[in-house]
């Protein structure tokens, strides 16, 4: 049961830091990645679960569209 408790232990704390990068990401980094995003606040809740799970991706994404220069289009 050790190697159980430990998983289910991992994937609490996994999914807990994929709720706290959501919610940074829902209110600083989604206008800045996403133009079209601008103002769309009733749709940001739905993007949660997503991001929950893809927190990793979504923090590398972040991270690379913010060191590259403005882009238009």
């Amino acid at each position: 049961m050790a190697v159980a408790e430990m998983l289910l232990e991992i994937l609490i704390y996994y999914a807990l830091l994929g709720f706290m990068v959501a919610i940074v990401f829902l209110i600083f980094g989604i206008g800045k990645v996403e133009r079209a995003a601008k103002g769309a606040y009733f749709f940001r809740p739905q993007l949660i679960p997503g991001i929950m799970l893809l927190w990793p991706v979504v923090i590398y994404r972040w991270r690379k569209l913010a060191q590259s220069p403005e882009q238009e289009g």
